[in-house]
This record gives structure tokens, C-alpha cells and sequence, in this order.
């Protein structure tokens, strides 16, 4: 018999398939995880500390740092809650505008996950291939704010700027482009020996567990619960959009990669649609006041961000600045789980159980 001794070891903060500042102290004996801890504080901005001495257009920008792989979500939210206080309209080309920055955002949030996860696992074409697709998508709304990943685009009332010409035709381009080089990832990946036998049947939970856990997106749709706050509660001009939600019944590692596959047609669905109903004119900023005072009062607000489902809670005395300000971030409760899920777990797959989660550090310390 094999004598083995337990060691304890640290993964991270500085290793690339934490996927940023974020340590994991494991116990293990011999290959197998007896227990592991997440330690997390490493990145710590104090957002909603800060918000408190801030106006509400100025907190935008900071909420570009929270997940910073799709940035316009964050935007949006708190631009929706102080809406949602103040009962502003908006105007239709603005809301368009909206949904077709964070629908683009998805796409490309969902092609990072793709690549980086292939990458973590030791494929490296896949990757490259996701990130020449991203480039495009980060073009397209570079074009349309100024920016390449924070973007600062969203207003209470509206966005920023109106769309340039022809950048709305560029998009109706990109779509049938994308459903494409869609179908070459699934021949490059989906299919293959290694890359299924790395994910399936790998950090597989029920959806009693999930909703134990507060899981919300892909990690709570992988296990056959269909929730999404574009269908279930509509916000902005959802309700327009024909398209699916998709689901999968395994509760695995790999369950969680055909969601977030079919996440992305599924995306490219509701662009084609957005563009054929854009507006030929309009305006793209509400009437609203030039200081910006919500109603005394609470209010929370949810989306449905690539990670799952992202909160803005506000409590307003009446004033330019907020008395209190709460994000829901999606990735912090999603992270909650991983102890659980390596328990007994081999070494290996602690790197096929993190990035399957799909976290991003500025909303786990934000």
C-alpha cells in the first residue's frame, strides 16, 4: 500500500488559471483535494464605499471595473435602478442602443470564457480563434463609445452618444459571421476525446444545490432550472426578443460549456432582431434633470449579466449622492460552491471546476 503524506499548497494568487488575483489554499492528499479554501481580498476596490461620496453619473465608471469582461451590464444596472426611483422613460433609439452594447458584450464575455477555459485545459488554437472574433466585437463598440473595455457608456436617461453611421449595418455583418465561426468551434472543440473526458461528469451538482447557493446563470441553468431575467422578468425592451433559454440537465462542467455555446446563438438571435427593428431616428437621452436626485426611498433592481444574475440595490435620502449603494454581483455567489465541488476532487480538475464557474475577480472583490 501507497503511504502518503498531506501537503498543503497554494493555488494562486499569481497563477493564470485563477484567472486573476484569486488564491485557493488545498489540502491534499497524495493527488486528490481534501479540502480547499478561497481566499479572496487580493483586488479589493471598495465600489460601493466610494459611491457614497459620488453623484450617480459619476458611479458609472466604476461599475466598468466590477466585471470588466462585460462592462455595458454593469453600466446599465445602476443607470435602471435610479430609472426604476425616478420613473423615467427612454427613449426607444437609446434603449436599442442599450441592449445592442450588452447583447455584444455577451458575445464577446462569452467568447473569453471560451478561450481562456480551452486555454486552461491546454488547448491553445481554440483561444486564439475566440479572441480574433472578440477583437471584432470590442471594435465594434469602441466605435460606438470610445472605448475597448470600460466603456462608460450608459446615462441615467439614455446613453452617452447616438450610434455612428454604418455602424449598425457592421453589426447586421457581423451575425451571420459569427453564426459561422460558431460552427468551427463546435468541429474544434465540442467533438473531441480529450476535451470531453477533462469536463463530463466533472463538479456535477443538482439544482437543489444550485439554488442552496444562490447559483444564477449558466451554473444554475446547467441543472435544468430555466431562469433568466430577459424572459422571467423582463427589463428594458426584452420582451420584444424572440429567443430561447437554453438548459441542460447534467449539472456538470460540460453541461455548463453547451449552455454557454448555445448562449451565444442565442445572443446573435436577439442582435439580428435589435438591428431589423433599430430605429431610423430618435432621441437618445430622456428628459431628465441636470442633477440627478432619486426620491427618498429604497429600490433594487436585477439583469441577467453573462455570470448570472447582477443586483443594484439603492437607498436615496433625496440627494446628488446615494446614502447607500449594493451591487449584487453574480460572480461572488456563484464562487460560493467551490469548496464543495473539489472535495475528493483530483488536482486536475480544480482547474476544470474554477473555469467552468466563469468568475471574474472585480465582481468577486469588488
Amino acid at each position: 500500500m501507497i503511504r502518503t503524506e498531506e501537503m498543503l499548497i497554494n493555488v494562486g494568487p499569481q497563477h493564470p488559471s485563477t484567472h486573476g488575483v484569486f488564491r485557493v489554499v488545498l489540502k491534499i492528499d497524495g493527488e486528490i483535494i481534501t479540502e480547499a479554501t478561497p481566499v479572496i481580498g487580493y483586488l479589493h476596490r471598495g465600489t460601493e464605499k466610494l459611491a457614497e461620496d459620488l453623484n450617480y453619473t459619476q458611479i458609472i465608471p466604476y461599475t466598468d471595473r466590477m466585471d470588466y469582461v462585460s462592462a455595458m451590464t454593469g453600466n446599465y444596472v445602476v443607470c435602471h435602478a435610479v430609472e426604476t426611483m425616478m420613473n423615467l422613460e427612454i427613449p426607444e433609439r437609446a434603449e436599442y442602443l442599450r441592449v445592442l452594447a450588452m447583447e455584444l458584450g455577451r458575445v464577446a464575455s462569452h467568447l473569453v470564457w471560451f478561450g481562456t477555459y480551452l486555454l486552461d485545459l491546454g488547448a491553445m488554437s481554440p483561444f486564439l480563434y475566440a479572441f480574433r472574433e472578440r477583437e471584432m466585437v470590442i471594435n465594434l463598440l469602441n466605435e460606438l463609445c470610445g472605448a475597448r473595455l470600460t466603456f462608460n457608456y450608459m446615462r441615467v436617461g439614455g446613453v452617452k452618444w447616438d450610434a455612428p453611421e454604418g455602424w449598425v449595418q457592421k453589426v447586421r455583418e457581423f451575425i451571420p459571421y459569427m453564426y459561422e465561426q460558431l460552427e468551427g468551434y463546435h468541429q474544434l472543440v465540442s467533438g473531441n476525446e480529450i476535451f470531453l473526458s477533462r469536463v463530463k461528469g466533472v463538479g456535477k451538482y443538482d439544482a437543489d444545490t444550485a439554488i442552496k447557493y444562490s447559483l444564477s446563470g449558466t451554473n444554475l441553468r446547467c441543472t435544468g432550472v430555466k431562469w433568466d431575467l430577459r424572459k422571467d422578468e423582463p427589463y428594458s425592451i426584452y420582451n420584444r426578443f424572440d429567443f430561447d433559454v437554453p438548459t441542460s440537465d447534467r449539472g456538470d462542467a460540460y453541461g455548463r460549456y453547451v449552455i454557454r455555446m448555445e448562449e451565444i446563438k442565442q445572443t446573435l438571435r436577439i442582435l439580428e432582431q435589435a438591428v431589423e427593428q433599430f430605429p431610423e431616428d430618435g432621441e437618445i437621452m430622456g428628459k431628465v434633470p441636470k442633477i440627478i436626485r432619486p426620491p427618498a426611498g429604497e429600490t433594487y433592481v436585477r439583469i441577467e449579466s453573462p455570470r448570472g444574475e447582477l443586483g443594484c440595490y439603492i437607498h436615496s435620502k433625496g440627494k446628488p449622492q446615494p446614502y447607500r449603494i449594493k451591487f449584487r454581483r453574480p460572480s461572488f455567489y456563484n464562487l460560493q460552491i467551490l469548496p464543495e465541488l473539489l472535495k475528493g476532487q483530483n488536482v486536475a480538475n480544480l482547474v476544470t471546476i474554477l473555469g467552468g464557474t466563469d468568475i471574474i475577480l472585480g465582481e468577486v472583490d469588488g
